[in-house]
């Protein structure tokens, strides 16, 4: 094991992967930029370092700043969180380059996993299903890219013009999805209904991928309208052991963004289950992926899976896995990063309840989800039996107008659905934060929401039953 690790990140997760250091004995030093000075969460730590002004380019994407901190603290590893740098595959070779360990999967793996065309081709080798896309009409002779194979297009299956694009959602149907091949997060994507709409989309997407990840090929899939997003945790080794810690339902979404998080997955049938499950080991398997991981899929109204893409760090909702099934993720991480084996074996995996996780946003509902950065003057959180909060706030914390909204998680588990649904709204009945405005009002209202407690919903269900209640954000 790793005598002293740094946390490339903030906040919430920061300060989880400093509690897993300090439990396993590892030193940890975290870093911070200007606008996280003196935060709370830095003190326990064993050091805290700067690295640069409050613009996230300057410090917490800023390699070279991080790298010369882990050389500077003499660190073994780096543990990057989520977000910022976390699916940076040239990170991971510059932080081996520099032999200091990466806490996260090979950059091979992250490489291919990341480029969603190179994905969607590995999902169909592991014979992971998928809608119909532009890599079957290149295959059906389509159309044809102009960039030799290897180049940007060429034979990756990307969409180089709206003429081709127009081609290929000719062959596969309306409506389609625009996708950027870099993108990620819910960012980059387009909808076209009609041959009119995709003409007026296409530059539009294109632009949006080259400035938003320096990448502007774009692939397209049929649309699956009115999904369920559900996504299914793989943990993998260095020594080819991967297994599955069940799935999670992610449909509660605003833009594409969750909200509100839970395992179980209500009302899957359980065939399905293990289907999508079996399906995310496969793909795992066939890049050799190690640490942990995540296999997203989209679930129709049918009862029909597609595979959507897939994430190679920890993810934000990591917290409702590890309460039903016990087994720590980010330890995990650690422990494989260091070379050791999984002791966990598929059969070992037996989980217990329910758990759900809303994320709590410094963000105003009532005015478009306006970012609320500032003091917080009062802040009490909840608790009670079933309750677990992960956050670095609390009373007196100033929340940095620079970052992501996001200032904490609250998570319930149970043993029944029902009895997790009505622990989560009491304690966001107990939620004490003021003057900031937050998202627990909303989430309030989902938990109270017949098709929410009913399991009746997919990712369009907040922005077309819930946002057009002008009681949320004014409770």
């Amino acid at each position: 094991m790793f005598s002293r690790i740094l946390v490339a990140n903030r906040g919430e997760i920061a300060l989880r992967v400093i509690r897993a250091c300090k439990e396993l004995g590892i030193s940890v030093v975290a870093v911070y930029s200007e606008a996280d000075r003196g935060a709370h969460y830095l003190s326990l730590a064993d050091e805290a370092i700067c690295i640069g002004p409050a613009p996230s380019a300057e410090s917490y994407l800023n390699i070279p700043r991080i790298i010369s901190a882990a050389e500077v603290a003499d660190v073994e590893a780096i543990h990057p969180g989520y977000g910022f740098l976390a699916e940076n595959s040239h990170f991971a070779d510059i932080c081996r380059d520099c032999k200091i360990e990466f806490i996260g999967p090979s950059a091979k793996s992250m490489k291919l996993l990341g480029d969603k065309i190179e994905a969607k081709k590995l999902a169909k080798k592991a014979k992971v299903p998928m809608a119909q896309d532009s890599l079957d009409a290149l295959e059906a002779k389509v159309y044809q890219p102009r960039a030799e194979p290897g180049e940007s297009g060429g034979a990756l299956g990307a969409v180089e013009t709206v003429e081709d694009a127009v081609k290929v959602a000719r062959f596969i149907g309306y409506p389609v999805a625009l996708k950027a091949a870099a993108g990620g997060g819910g960012r980059g994507i387009r909808f076209a209904h009609n041959e009119a709409s995709l003409r007026s989309l296409f530059k539009q997407a294109q632009t949006e991928a080259e400035l938003a990840f320096k990448d502007g090929r774009l692939y397209m899939e049929k649309c699956i309208e009115n999904f369920r997003h559900i996504e299914v945790q793989v943990l993998g080794d260095q020594h080819g052991h991967v297994i599955h810690l069940n799935e999670r339902d992610c449909s509660v979404q605003r833009r594409r963004q969750k909200l509100i998080e839970e395992t179980p997955a209500p009302k899957l049938d359980p065939k399905i289950r293990e289907e999508m499950c079996n399906a995310a080991v496969r793909l795992a398997k066939e890049v050799d992926y190690y640490s942990a991981g995540t296999v997203e899929f989209m679930l129709d109204s049918h009862g029909k899976y597609y595979f959507l893409e897939v994430n190679t760090r920890i993810q934000v909702e990591h917290p409702v896995t590890e309460m039903v099934t016990g087994v720590d993720l980010v330890k995990w991480q650690l422990r494989v990063a260091a070379g050791q084996k999984l002791t966990i074996d598929q059969r070992d995996v037996a989980p217990q309840g329910h758990a759900i996780e809303c994320r709590i946003n410094a963000e105003d509902p009532a005015m478009n989800f306006r970012p609320c950065p500032g003091k917080i003057a009062s802040f009490i959180p909840p608790g009670g039996f079933g309750v677990r909060w992960d956050s670095h706030v609390h009373q007196g914390y100033n929340i940095p107008p620079t970052y992501d909204s996001l200032i904490g998680k609250l998570i319930v588990h149970r043993p029944t659905r029902e009895e997790a649904i009505a622990t989560a709204r009491r304690a966001l009945d107990e939620f004490v934060v003021s003057p900031t405005k937050t998202t627990i009002p909303l989430c309030r209202e989902v938990l109270s929401h017949d098709r929410f407690v009913r399991g009746q919903w997919d990712t369009t269900f907040v922005e077309r039953e819930m946002l057009n209640q002008a009681a949320i954000g004014r409770k």
